[in-house]
């Protein structure tokens, strides 16, 4: 992986943060409103960090196969990326 593993580990320590708040407010009964806020919050944390491997996936991993690669290679790259991607567009 080439991404910035230090500003990743920051903001996934942040979302594990949040959570353990969430669980808190549940066990706490606290406003339901707040708590998906803070849901919110986690989710978009963890969107950020996945589109920053993602991106890192793009201009590292693929782009070296494009450019190394054969065919095979090439189009297993753009499968895999694409059964993802429509994972996550489900999600």
């Amino acid at each position: 992986m080439h991404h910035n593993t230090k500003n990743l580990s920051r903001l996934l320590k942040t979302a594990r943060g949040q959570i353990d708040g969430i669980i808190k407010m549940i066990e706490e009964n606290r406003d339901c409103i707040d708590i998906s806020s803070q849901i919110s919050a986690s989710q978009s944390i963890l969107k950020k960090v996945n589109i920053e491997i993602l991106s890192s996936h793009l201009s590292h991993c693929i782009k070296e196969s494009f450019e190394h690669g054969n065919e095979q290679d090439k189009q297993a790259k753009i499968d895999e990326f694409v059964t993802l991607l429509s994972k996550i567009m489900k999600g």
